[in-house]
């Protein structure tokens, strides 16, 4: 299994280190390719994904409770260690929310659990993006009008997504391609973009992120075993439940940070770092779930 794991995360850190290595040579602007990724290719991503996948939602329903309640009880604890570390909540506490559920998440519990497990990792996924895009976004600018943000591209395509994914309207399939097609664009660049914006971190963010890739899997591992207790999760349930809670902050925190101006250099330092110690965590998550 490690074997595994690394070869998914080899690919991601060896883009980041592109990024970086580009970066050093040229300081590009990342700034309008960031939202474009975010407005154009992240949306796309997501409603690609749940308009071609048949899931249930009535079936997977405590599962997807599960996700958000450990997205949501992460963020308490993680509230907890921002004041006591004296480090800026609005800054620590999202990253240790919001989980890679997506690049490492999905490929992590298709190999784990097959084809069937990547429908309800994608269900995970969307509920982790849509606490994201309205609660995570208020707490990383409280001035973040929820108007604004419940018509998000991202929302949008995630309403949309499930609208399709429980009728039986057609799928055309020059329009799915297009849309995977611009959805497979989005991955690369948040890793590149990432890349990019490790050329300006500062010695003092290496704290912050040793920090965050510490807190975010435990805080997720102990709010997924008072889950495990409460919710009566089924045998594969239990264990994408615990890949989810394993996982390291998602990408997607620094380009958050990066669009709202939330101190993105700590931010990025919190995703590279937690990435990397994701070879020591998500392996446990994966124990306590096949246990």
């Amino acid at each position: 299994m490690l074997e595994r794991i690394a070869g998914i995360m080899v690919p991601v850190l060896a883009m980041i280190g592109v990024g970086w290595l580009y970066a050093r040579r040229h300081a590009p602007d990342m700034s309008a390719i960031n939202r474009v990724n975010m407005e154009l290719f992240a949306p796309a991503l997501i409603f690609s994904a749940l308009a071609s996948r048949d899931f249930s939602i009535a079936d997977n329903r405590w599962l997807l409770l599960a996700s958000a309640l450990i997205v949501l009880g992460s963020g308490v604890l993680a509230y907890g260690v921002a004041r006591a570390a004296r480090v800026q909540a609005r800054t620590f506490v999202p990253p240790m929310m919001f989980n890679n559920c997506g690049n490492m998440g999905l490929p992590i519990s298709v190999l784990a659990y097959g084809q069937a497990g990547l429908a309800p990792a994608v269900a995970m996924f969307v509920v982790s993006n849509a606490i994201h895009f309205t609660l995570g976004a208020r707490i990383v600018d409280p001035r973040a009008s929820i108007r604004q943000l419940l018509v998000t591209p991202m929302n949008v395509a995630t309403v949309a997504g499930f609208a399709i994914a429980a009728t039986d309207l057609p799928r055309p399939e020059i329009v799915m391609t297009t849309l995977k097609l611009a959805g497979d664009a989005m991955i690369p660049l948040m890793l590149f973009a990432l890349g990019v914006r490790m050329v300006s971190v500062n010695r003092g963010s290496w704290r912050i992120g040793l920090l965050g890739a510490v807190v975010c899997p435990l805080t997720g591992l102990a709010v997924a075993l008072v889950v495990d207790w409460l919710l009566p999760l089924s045998p594969e349930q239990r264990g994408l439940m615990y890949i989810f809670a394993s996982l390291p902050p998602a990408v997607l925190n620094f380009m958050v940070a990066e669009r709202w101006n939330r101190e993105p250099g700590k931010v990025a330092a919190i995703v590279l770092v937690g990435n990397i110690a994701s070879v020591v965590f998500v392996p446990i998550g994966l124990a306590l779930g096949l246990r």
